[in-house]
C-alpha cells in the first residue's frame, strides 16, 4: 500500500507545510536500480593506516571518489570557479579496526559530526571497526562496544533518508576480505535502503566478489518458499535480477498466483506445503530434476493467528509452529543431509522484530519467529564445514497487504516508529536476502539483519 503521506511531504508545500507544523518528515528512500551508480557523490574516509588505504582502493575501484579527512573541502561542499557547488558527501566511511581505547573515539566520530551537514539526503554512515570479545583486554573491549552504542544512537539523528551501520570483523580478518568489501558496498548501495542502526559481523575470509555486480546470483539455484505473493513474491524477482535460477514454491491453494510468480522470473513453480514431512526431498528432487542443484534456500513462508496467550488454543499455538520453525527445521535437515546441496550453500531465513522484542497478542508467532533465530545460529555451525552460511532477516513494518488492512491510525502510528519514519518495502526485505544468499556473503553466517529502518521496537 502506497504511503500518501510520504510521498505529501518529501517535497513541495507539503514538505514546507509538515516543517513548520513539526510533524514527521519522512523522505522517500534511493533504493538500487541496476546500472546506476553506487552512491550520488563522494566518500568522506576517516581513519589512516593498510585498513583506510585498502578501502580507499576498493572505494576508488567502484567508481567513488575517497575523500580524505582533513582535506579542505572535506566538511562541507565549496564553490568551484565557475560558481558550480560541489557534490555533497555521498558517505562517510570510519575505518576504527585499530581502535584500543574508548579515549581513540573521540576524534573520528568529531570529525565524522563535522561533516554530517555536508550528507547528501539518503547519504550513509559506516563503520568498520573489530568485534569486541571475552579475551579482550576491558579497554579494548571497551573501545570496541563502544562503536556499537555510539553508531545505533548517531543513526538515530541522521535526517533525509540518511542511514547509519557497521561491519564488524572477527579478529584475524583483513579489512579488504571479500565479505567486508562485499557488506561495505551493500550498505553503501540503495540496497541497504531500509537498514539503519545494524551491524553486519563478518567471521571468516571466506568468499569472492562477483565479476558483475549487478548480477551476483549469476548461476545460481534458489528455492523461495511462500513465493506467490508479497515479500516472497519480492524475493523470487530480486534473485531472478540477480541471475539466479528461481523454483517458486507455495501451497496448492495459491497455485495461480504462484505460476504467474515464476512466469515473471523465468522460473519454475513447485506447489507443496512446506509442513509435509517430505517437503524437503520434494524440493531437492524438484531443483536436481530441473537443474542439477541447489544453491541457495530462502525460507520466507509463514503465517499468523494472534491471539492473547489467554485466548490461546492449541490450533492457533500449533499451526504457526509448524510452519514458521518446524517445516524449516525438518527441510533444513533434509538438505543437509543431501550430498546435493551443493558446497558455498546458502540459507537465509525470514524472521521480524516481534522474535526480538515480543509483540502483544503474537506469543505463538513470536517464539516460531525466535526460533528462527536459533535455528540460524545453529545451523550456521554445521554449514561451515561446506562453506555454506546460514543467516535470517527480520522484517519491522513492511508495506503488503496484509497491513494494508490494519486500522488506519495502528497503521498510520507503525509507520512512524522507525528513525526512517516510513514502512519498508518488500524490496528492501528482498535486497538483504539477496545480498546474504551471494558468494559475497560468504564470510557471514549466523547473523539476523534487521530490515526495519531502525524501529524503536528492540535493539
Amino acid at each position: 500500500m502506497a504511503d500518501k503521506y510520504t510521498s505529501l511531504v518529501s517535497r513541495g508545500w507539503g514538505r514546507d507545510v509538515a516543517k513548520r507544523l513539526g510533524l514527521p518528515q519522512p523522505v522517500e528512500l534511493r533504493r538500487y536500480r541496476p546500472g546506476e551508480a553506487i552512491l550520488s557523490g563522494p566518500a568522506l574516509l576517516i581513519g589512516s593506516g593498510p585498513a583506510a588505504e585498502a578501502i580507499a582502493s576498493a572505494l576508488s575501484s567502484w567508481g567513488i571518489e575517497a575523500r580524505r579527512e582533513g582535506a579542505a573541502d572535506a566538511a562541507a561542499p565549496r564553490a568551484a570557479d565557475d560558481g558550480a557547488r560541489s557534490p555533497k558527501l555521498g558517505a562517510i566511511v570510519l575505518v576504527l579496526d585499530g581502535i584500543e581505547r574508548p579515549e581513540d573515539l573521540s576524534a573520528p566520530l568529531l570529525a565524522a559530526g563535522r561533516a554530517l551537514r555536508s550528507l547528501a539526503p539518503s547519504g550513509r554512515v559506516i563503520t568498520l571497526s573489530r568485534r569486541a570479545s571475552t579475551q579482550d583486554e576491558p579497554s579494548l573491549g571497551a573501545a570496541r562496544q563502544g562503536v556499537e552504542g555510539a553508531l545505533r544512537s548517531l543513526a538515530r539523528e541522521l535526517r533525509a533518508g540518511a542511514t547509519g551501520n557497521g561491519i564488524l570483523l572477527a579478529e584475524d580478518v583483513p579489512v579488504d576480505a571479500p565479505s567486508v568489501l562485499g557488506a561495505l558496498r551493500f550498505l553503501l548501495s540503495g540496497r541497504s535502503a531500509f537498514v539503519d542502526g545494524q551491524f553486519l559481523t563478518v567471521g571468516t575470509s571466506a568468499g569472492g566478489l562477483p565479476a558483475d555486480p549487478d548480477r551476483p546470483l549469476e548461476g545460481k539455484v534458489a528455492v523461495v518458499t511462500g513465493a506467490a505473493r508479497n515479500i516472497g513474491a519480492a524475493i523470487a524477482k530480486t534473485l531472478a535480477r540477480d541471475g539466479a535460477k528461481v523454483i517458486a514454491v507455495d501451497i496448492p491453494a495459491a497455485g495461480e498466483s504462484l505460476a504467474q510468480v515464476a512466469n515473471d522470473v523465468r522460473g519454475t513453480a513447485l506447489q507443496l506445503d512446506i509442513t509435509r514431512r517430505d517437503a524437503g526431498e520434494r524440493i531437492l528432487e524438484h531443483a536436481l530434476g530441473r537443474h542439477g542443484r541447489l544453491d541457495v534456500v530462502v525460507h520466507n513462508a509463514g503465517i499468523t493467528r494472534d491471539k492473547l496467550l489467554a485466548n490461546m488454543d492449541a490450533a492457533k499455538w500449533d499451526s504457526v509452529i509448524d510452519v514458521n520453525i518446524a517445516a524449516q527445521l525438518r527441510i533444513n535437515e533434509a538438505l543437509l543431509a543431501s550430498e546435493h546441496f551443493g558446497d558455498r550453500a546458502h540459507i537465509v531465513s525470514v524472521s521480524s522484530t516481534s522474535g526480538i522484542a515480543g509483540n502483544r497478542g503474537q506469543t505463538n508467532y513470536a517464539a516460531s519467529k525466535a526460533g528462527v533465530i536459533g535455528m540460524v545460529r545453529s545451523t550456521a555451525a554445521r554449514l561451515a564445514a561446506r562453506g555454506g552460511t546460514a543467516n535470517a532477516v527480520a522484517p519491522g513494518f513492511i508495506e503488503t497487504e496484509m497491513t494494508a488492512r490494519m486500522p488506519f491510525a495502528t497503521r498510520e502510528v507503525a509507520r512512524r516508529l522507525n528513525s526512517l519514519q516510513q514502512g519498508g518495502r518488500p524490496q528492501d526485505v528482498a535486497e538483504a536476502i539477496a545480498f546474504l544468499a551471494s558468494d559475497g556473503a560468504s564470510g557471514i553466517s549466523g547473523n539476523v539483519l534487521r530490515v526495519c529502518g531502525q524501529n524503536w521496537m528492540g535493539q
